[in-house]
Order: C-alpha cells, then sequence, then structure tokens
C-alpha cells in the first residue's frame, strides 16, 4: 500500500495517480483472489460502483486506518 500511494511502482496506479483504497476483500488463497480480481474486472462500472458503494457509500480512504508501521516501514 505504501508504494502504491507514494507512486514508488511503475503501473496503473502510479500512471493514473490512484492513491486511494476504497475496496478490499482478503482471502489466504492466492488463486483465489486472482480469480474474484478478474470476475470483478468483468463487471460493467455501474455494478463495481454498486460494490463499492455497499461498503463504503462515502467512498473514504481505507487505508487511513492503517499505522505507517503497517505498511512495512
Amino acid at each position: 500500500m505504501y508504494e502504491h500511494k507514494h507512486h514508488l511502482v511503475a503501473g496503473f496506479t502510479s500512471t493514473y495517480h490512484i492513491a486511494r483504497l476504497v475496496y478490499f476483500e482478503e482471502t489466504s488463497d492466492v488463486n483465489a483472489a486472482i480469480a474474484r480480481e478478474k470476475h470483478i474486472k468483468g463487471w460493467v462500472r455501474t455494478k463495481k460502483i454498486a460494490l463499492i458503494e455497499s461498503i463504503n457509500p462515502n467512498w473514504r480512504d481505507l487505508s487511513e486506518e492503517w499505522e505507517e508501521d503497517d505498511y512495512g516501514r
């Protein structure tokens, strides 16, 4: 998360200056995580927005609750 917020990794988040985490899911199974990500990416934008707003209607940055130490720094 630290690397994304500070644009230290080349890719989507640094290219488009994305620094706010508005939705996430947890799993211990990397294959399930990849499958879920692909599944959600196939949705239309309105469905993705509805998913975010179902748990985060104000689109607040969910990572703000995490301590700096949680980033591994």
